[in-house]
This record gives C-alpha cells, structure tokens and sequence, in this order.
C-alpha cells in the first residue's frame, strides 16, 4: 500500500478525497515537524516514532576500496507498539 491507496482508503470513511488526502498529508507533516525538533511521537497501540542519532564512522568506498569519514547524523526510527504486532501475527 502506497500514500495514494492509503488516501483512498480513508476517503471511503471520510467522504471525500481531497479532506482524507489534507489528513494523511497533516498526519505526515506533524510527524515530521515532532521528530525535527527532537521530540517522539506516541500513538498508543500503533507506535511509537522517534529520532536515533548515529556516530560518525569510517567506512570504505566499494568502488576503490579507499577509506572515507561518514559523519554523524539523526535518523527517524519507528517501533511498533504491541496491539499492531499482535495484529501482524
């Protein structure tokens, strides 16, 4: 499944199209702006989405071999909560 069928999906329950689009693409966009201030978002029984921070590193360039510096950085992470797991099963 896709944005464009989750959109679909919703709009059976919503009515419309263009409101289910403006709630999966709001969902998105506060999710988004919670993790770039460094805050996790709860979503009880669904998940849980936060922010890892990864240490730089050297890795190795798999063309030439050569040894290269990846800096660090903060990368999104989701874990699932235990109702969707149960669900998944």
């Amino acid at each position: 499944m896709n944005k464009a069928d989750l959109v679909k999906e919703m709009s059976n329950v919503v009515g419309s199209k263009k409101k289910a689009k403006n709630a999966v693409f709001c969902v998105f966009r506060t999710i988004a702006k919670a993790l770039k201030k460094g805050q996790g978002v709860t979503l009880v029984g669904f998940g849980r989405f936060g922010v890892s921070k990864r240490r730089a590193r050297m890795g190795r360039n798999p063309r030439t071999g050569q040894q290269i510096q990846i800096p660090a950085r903060k990368v999104p992470k989701f874990v699932a909560g235990k109702t969707l797991k149960n669900m998944v099963r």
